[in-house]
């Protein structure tokens, strides 16, 4: 670093505020220093500069499948919030494994990151009420923990009952809910469908659920194949609890060839890309995955050092207003 402030002529602090970062330096000495350090070939010593700092300068993101595409947009989303303030994502993938969230929860990411985002899918309620991370972590989606830990996620109830609301105003009655599973994701969006149709005093023998173990296309596929097998009417519409779920719902309906939306409506949650391309475009609840990203990222900061198992001011559980796309 002294040979960079030789070659700049400038000291060696500001070449140490240049390369950390820091917002006092003025454009033009800025510049001369980034000078210096692309002709010098100069790299960051991120180890050294962790051990000095005791920050990693990282951050850990844990979800249960990345090939799954809300999961895969929801990473590029924090990546590009943490990206604005200089910090680098890991992302680990979970399976969904209660044990590996469980490792995660008890701090397995904390020797190479300073804060967790954990997208906990299958980690027992108590197992999650039982902990006491004293490092910065931020809950991802919906967890029947209350307000223990800072949250960030949508509101379930809320995103289904507009979604089912929807099909109803477009004169649907006989409506699927598909995706109920064990999950506290799985059981709010239930709850968000059976206020819908409740409201609307639909009869209890159009309240249609098709469970699936997991919310994937091939899952979405299986499920409306075996309800139009069966030897009941036909549903006015599935109301998908994600969109992979949707995806599959419509390639199925295709290969029964079932129209869609003249004789089934289909409507999802996440508004994934997708979304936009499949034939016709799905209609989708949309949260606001930017949003999400800096809400998380800026609970993660005002933690900072402090122990994250105490309540305060920043642990409510942060929503998005639900909307179509």
């Amino acid at each position: 670093m002294r040979d960079v402030a030789e070659h700049a002529g400038v000291s060696v602090r500001t070449v140490s505020n240049v390369v950390s970062g820091y917002p006092h330096v003025s454009p033009d000495t800025r510049a001369r220093v980034q000078r210096s350090l692309d002709e010098l070939g100069y790299r960051m010593d991120y180890m050294a500069r962790g051990l000095r700092s005791g920050r990693t300068g990282f951050i850990a993101l844990a979800v249960p499948f990345l090939a799954e595409p809300y999961f895969a947009e929801l990473a590029q989303a924090v990546i590009r919030a943490a990206g604005r303030r200089g910090t680098t994502v890991l992302v680990e993938s979970t399976a969904g494994d209660p044990e590996v969230e469980r490792r995660i929860l008890d701090g397995g990411l904390t020797n190479v990151a300073d804060g967790v985002l954990l997208s906990a899918l299958t980690l027992p309620a108590a197992d999650v009420a039982a902990a006491r991370p004293d490092f910065p972590l931020v809950m991802l989606g919906e967890h029947s923990v209350g307000d223990q830990f800072p949250r960030v996620g949508i509101d379930n109830v809320a995103a289904a009952r507009t979604a089912v609301e929807h099909l109803l105003e477009q004169g649907c009655r006989r409506i699927v809910a598909l995706g109920r599973n064990g999950s506290e994701n799985g059981r709010q969006r239930t709850e968000g469908y059976r206020q819908a149709m409740e409201a609307a005093r639909v009869r209890r023998v159009n309240w249609l659920v098709a469970p699936v173990e997991d919310w994937t296309r091939d899952q979405g596929y299986a499920a409306v194949r075996e309800l139009l097998e069966g030897d009941g009417p036909l549903p006015d519409a599935v109301f998908a609890f994600n969109d992979a779920l949707a995806v599959g719902a419509l390639r199925a309906l295709d290969a029964s060839g079932v129209r869609v939306p003249e004789e089934v409506a289909v409507v999802g949650i996440d508004d994934i890309q997708e979304s936009a391309y499949t034939h016709p475009p799905l209609t989708s609840i949309a949260p606001d995955l930017d949003v999400l990203a800096e809400r998380a990222l800026t609970l993660l900061e005002e933690q900072g050092g402090r122990r994250a198992g105490g309540r305060s001011a920043a642990t409510a559980g942060a929503g998005a207003d639900p909307g179509f796309a």
